[in-house]
């Protein structure tokens, strides 16, 4: 093979550049003192493309509650006492005709009353499912918007909808353009982290890495999954005979030789190395002192539900507090348990089960803390389930369902919206899965329409081409 000419190597060089500066950055960044959990980003850190701030931020990190699978709006947060009186009957043909649906195609389609009652809580009135009774008691911190809708109609696409703002894979996640235009607090554990957990009712729904990648953008401001049971990240740990000594030595070795290399091509993924190479080296160290959760008081792994390293989703609500103390800019859990196309009744309330008590101490914990009010939390699936009945479930649904947010500059106790009195179509004040990421940005200090990167000859943004700040949602 012909050696590369000094002419071709300058060229790469040039169109490096900026890429490599960022890698030097980053691993200055990691090569740092440590300050206090929760600092801003050291001198010399990536400081995110958004700097300063578009706009005064209300939130500084977001923590996404994913109920994969599709939660019933009709069982959880949108009563509708017309769908009920008319269960049984055929669902009228003017509000299906001509509407896309999943797997009740060309099948007789009659209504499903919802099968939980429903209860006014807190000083709001929110209307909330039964099955959600610790929900209840942070009902006046949650803004319910019962009038969201997507653009997919199946689980992968729909994910990659709400995790992307497109059905087109490839493009990076919410949690990459986050943590790329604001960079992150945190110096010895990702900007960015995913943790998943699984029950015993419905379907588990198989979740792919690539709804937390990071597309086009450098691999550095992906997505990491930390596991809650077993190694937290697979082998980061030394093996047997190597010490953190060793470590070091094969870690610096590595390093010198990557920066050969990048002095010579600039590329972009040789400085995304350098920087994780040294991320992994201080994560053998961070990682396992943030998994032991066993110096949390009892009375706090209590109030969560959970038991240490049990790898459910009441411990990783417990470990995304931890993770948001210690200056992780973006926390998804995903509970894979919402696909209910059967046994709606029992499975709704099962899974419900398995999240109310942990997400309501997680609203709780924060705030006593005093961290709900520059937190985020989000709460939403990829979307809802049909007011039509699927045998004794319901079909997929994404022309109408519910979300709720709380914290992070967000009014609690209010509600957003409304789909139509059988629950199908979303019809007042409509938010769109694009709506929910240009207000996202907003909250963190981010004008959705000015954070873009150029790629293949067109500038791109979490948005695409849509999305409106829901102003009226802003405290």
């Amino acid at each position: 093979m012909q050696e590369p000419t000094f002419l071709e190597l300058s060229r790469r060089s040039f169109l490096g550049r900026a890429a490599s500066v960022a890698g030097g950055v980053a691993l200055s960044e990691l090569l740092a003192p440590r300050h206090g959990l929760g600092a801003a980003p050291a001198a010399g850190a990536w400081p995110g493309v958004v700097s300063p701030l578009h706009h005064a931020a209300k939130a500084k990190r977001v923590i996404q509650l994913y109920m994969a699978g599709g939660p019933s709006h009709l069982e959880t947060f949108d009563f509708k006492p017309k769908l009920k009186a008319m269960h049984g009957q055929p669902m009228p043909a003017s509000v299906t005709q001509g509407q896309p649906i999943a797997q009740l195609q060309g099948a007789k389609l009659n209504c499903f009353g919802p099968q939980w009652d429903f209860k006014k809580c807190g000083q709001s009135g929110h209307e909330i499912s039964e099955i959600f009774p610790h929900l209840h008691t942070v009902a006046d911190e949650l803004c319910i918007i019962r009038s969201f809708h997507t653009e997919a109609i199946n689980h992968d696409p729909a994910h990659t909808y709400m995790n992307t703002g497109t059905t087109i894979s490839g493009r990076p996640s919410m949690g990459t353009w986050v943590t790329y235009g604001l960079g992150s607090a945190a110096e010895d554990l990702p900007g960015f982290v995913v943790m998943t957990s699984s029950g015993r009712f419905g379907q588990s729904q198989p979740i792919s890495q690539r709804q937390w990648h990071s597309g086009f953008l450098p691999t550095r401001f992906q997505g990491i999954e930390l596991r809650s049971k077993g190694d937290a990240v697979l082998y980061v740990k030394n093996p047997p005979g190597v010490d953190a000594m060793r470590q070091r030595d094969v870690v610096e070795s590595v390093q010198s030789l990557n920066r050969l290399q990048d002095g010579l091509v600039r590329d972009p993924e040789i400085a995304t190395r350098i920087a994780q190479y040294e991320m992994a080296f201080r994560m053998q160290t961070s990682v396992p002192g943030l998994m032991d959760t066993t110096g949390e008081p009892e009375s706090v792994r209590a109030s969560y539900g959970c038991t240490p390293g049990d790898g459910s989703f009441a411990s990783n609500c417990l470990l995304a507090r931890r993770l948001a103390e210690r200056g992780v800019r973006f926390i998804q859990l995903y509970h894979r348990d919402w696909d209910h196309h059967g046994s709606i009744k029992d499975h709704v309330k099962g899974t419900a089960s398995e999240v109310d008590q942990a997400m309501a101490a997680l609203i709780k914990d924060l705030k006593a803390r005093d961290m709900l009010k520059d937190t985020l939390v989000v709460w939403n699936g990829e979307f809802g389930r049909t007011p039509m009945a699927q045998g004794s479930g319901r079909d997929h649904h994404m022309k109408g369902y519910s979300i709720w947010l709380a914290g992070g500059g967000i009014k609690g106790g209010v509600s957003h919206g409304a789909t139509d009195e059988l629950g199908y179509h979303a019809q007042d004040s409509r938010v769109h899965v694009n709506d929910l990421h240009a207000t996202m940005l907003h909250l963190l200090g981010i004008d959705h329409l000015r954070l873009t990167t150029r790629f293949q000859g067109r500038d791109f943004r979490l948005t695409d081409v849509h999305g409106n700040v829901l102003k009226s949602l802003l405290a």
